[in-house]
Order: structure tokens, then sequence, then C-alpha cells
């Protein structure tokens, strides 16, 4: 059954290795699980699976193969047990006292009758004196009683809660192709990363204040700048028009950014870049930036990110006066050429699926102009923009 579920997860394309696999088995053997199938659920999730995204699929493959599945016993009913394996389960259950008064019935005729309860039985059992099951007096079963009996299953009754665990699916549908929520794109954005150590001295630095203590025969404490996060990011968010239904995608998106990079600026625009950028919605046509200034303030080692649905006509990409606020002198092709020129690592993040870019003149021609570096907000597509930008 173990092995079924295995090759369960690999056909499902979670990416489960034979060490993981093992291991599972090893905590098995120490009993980890504690004979339950609620805890079974919990160490093989945590030994199985690395990545969130998998969870759903984890938990569609552990229902399928464990259906119906509470305790040992399910276990038990589904397999050809060596009388060999029932006699070590029932000495590592029964105390001492137990033992001794087993040896009433005799462990051959007990064990002859637990092999024709296990045949007979059909389903769960609560209660009663004759099946096996759970809070009767028959010998075999869990919380009963029965100065003779077996004890098989789980420590206490569970109320079926392992079955409602798995069936619940708390991550339901968490895979790459859907949008994210702002601690997934914390996740996805930590992949650009570049560290070092900067600014003032205030942590303490214990290899070499060991070191240095030992050298010089007195307590010497030596301190060093915090390990931060170096990747600076530079991020242009189209606001407006056909963008306010993506407000809530976007904003959850600009607040991970916030947190996950220090040195982070971002700017403002509409439909498509332009000679001039800003920073608040409200003075966008009292207090703009001029796109040159941009460009030749913030070095070429910046990443750049635009977000935007990149739909639009194709004239305000195309052609000089296009735009829909103003006159433009130099068309937006222009302006974006110049961007991926400037700085070489430059992708575009698109709220709009990404099965409906193709109906789309605008979003074909910026996937050109980006030569075809354009990404879906979700988690692939995170993963995707940031592999690109630390290229």
């Amino acid at each position: 059954m173990f092995l079924q579920f295995f090759t369960s997860l690999r056909d499902a394309q979670v990416p489960v290795t034979l060490r993981e696999y093992l291991t599972l088995m090893e905590a098995l053997d120490a009993d980890l699980a504690d004979q339950t199938v609620e805890n079974f659920y919990y160490l093989s999730r945590a030994a199985l699976v690395k990545d969130e995204r998998n969870l759903d699929k984890f938990d569609r493959v552990f229902g399928t193969v464990f259906k119906g599945l509470e305790s040992l016993l399910d276990a038990m009913d589904k397999a050809e047990i060596p009388e060999e394996w029932l006699k070590k389960l029932a000495e590592k259950y029964l105390t001492e006292e137990e033992k001794k008064q087993i040896e009433a019935m005799g462990w051959d005729k007990l064990m002859e009758t637990l092999r024709k309860r296990l045949e007979e039985q059909k389903g769960r059992h609560q209660g009663g004196n004759k099946w096996i099951g759970t809070a009767g007096t028959s010998p075999f079963g869990a919380h009963g009683y029965n100065p003779e009996g077996v004890r098989i299953g789980q420590e206490k009754n569970r109320n079926n809660r392992a079955v409602k665990v798995w069936d619940k699916r708390e991550f339901k549908d968490l895979d790459g192709n859907v949008e994210l929520g702002i601690r997934n794109i914390k996740v996805a954005l930590r992949r650009l990363r570049k560290f070092a150590r900067t600014g003032a001295p205030d942590e303490l630095d214990l290899d070499t204040t060991i070191r240095e203590t030992a050298n010089h025969g007195y307590l010497d404490v030596v301190m060093r700048p915090e390990r931060r996060n170096a990747v600076k990011v530079l991020v242009f968010f189209d606001i407006g028009g056909s963008m306010d239904s993506h407000i809530e995608q976007v904003e959850e998106l600009f607040s991970a950014a916030k947190s996950e990079f220090k040195h982070m600026e971002y700017f403002y625009f509409h439909n498509c870049l332009y000679e001039g950028v800003w920073k608040q919605n409200k003075r966008r046509f009292t207090d703009r930036t001029p796109t040159w200034d941009v460009l030749h303030k913030y070095p070429h080692d910046y990443k750049v990110v635009f977000v935007g649905d990149a739909s639009m006509s194709p004239y305000e990409i195309m052609v000089p006066g296009g735009s829909v606020e103003h006159v433009n002198e130099e068309a937006g092709s222009v302006w974006l050429e110049r961007v991926t020129r400037t700085y070489p690592h430059t992708v575009w993040l698109n709220p709009v699926a990404q099965k409906h870019w193709d109906y789309s003149e605008s979003t074909t021609i910026i996937r050109r102009l980006l030569s075809g570096r354009m990404f879906p907000i979700t988690i692939e597509g995170l993963e995707g923009a940031m592999k690109e930008l630390v290229r």
C-alpha cells in the first residue's frame, strides 16, 4: 500500500524521491505516526512534499489511496497479514498483565479468531462485543474492555478527523497556475536575491569573535553589518483604465515586493511608457518625472519590472501621438526599447491569464519588444520572471 502511495504521487507529478520515501519508512519504523492515519497523513506530507504548490495534489492522491482508512485496522483488512506480524503487534500493544490474562484464550486461538473476524467483518465497527472495532468489549480493537483482547489501531477515537483533514483540502488548487496571495508572492520573489553585508556593523560576528578572543587572550567582540538582500529593483506600474479590475492583485504584489526588496524604486505610467512617469496618481499631470531622468539616475544593475495588462490600442505603442492622455512626441515602443537597452534584466508581469494573450495585438507587440520576457502573475510566472532577472 505504501509503495502504491509513492508511485501514485509520482504519477500525479509530485516530485517525490526514493530517499524521501525511505525517510518516511524509517519514521514509520520509529512509530512516529503512533498507529493513526491522521498522524500518518501529517508525517507523510512533511516527509514527501517540498513545495506548497503540490499540497493539493498530495491530498488528492492520499484521499484516493487511503480512501476510507481511519485506523490500522483498515489497512490490515486489505492485506494478507502473517501470523507472526499479528503476534508481534499484539505483544507491542499489550501490557504484561494483559499478556498473562490472554493466556486464557491462548495465542493460537486468539490469532485464528482475529483472522476470521478480519475476513467476516465489512466496514468499520463501533461498539459491540464481537467485531473488530472501537468502544466495545470485543477482544480485538481499541477503546473497549476485554481482559483477553488485542488492541489494534489508534490510541483514542479521533471522530473520523483524519478523513476530514485530507478531504477538506485546505490547499485546494494551490498550484503553479493560480493567482497568488501576498505570502506566496513573497515566496516567489525570494528567488531574486543577492546577499551582501552593508551598512552599520550591528550584528555579532561569533566566529571572528571566538578566533580573535583566542588570539588576544581576552574577550574581543567583533561586529559586522547585517546580511541583506542587495538586489536593486525598479518597478513601473500601469495604473488606471483596464488595470482597475486588477487593483487587488497588483496591490498584493506591490506590498510583497516592498517587504522583500530593501532597494526598490517604483513609478506609475498609463498603458505604455512615454517620456514621463509619476509617483502620486493625484498629481500625475502636475508632478511628473522625466523618463530620461529615471534612466540616468538608476544604474544598469537595477532589475526592471513592468506590471500591466498590456491591453491598449496598438497605436499607443507604435505611433507618435498615440497616447490617449497627451500628445507624445515619440512612440511608446521607442521608450520601451530604451529601457531594455539600459537595463539588460527587464521583465513584464501581466495580471491577465496567459491563455488570453494571443487575442490582444498590443500584448503581442509588447512581448516582442521585450524579447518574450512577459510572465503571468502566478506562482510559476513569478518564479520564471525571477529566474530571468538573475541570469
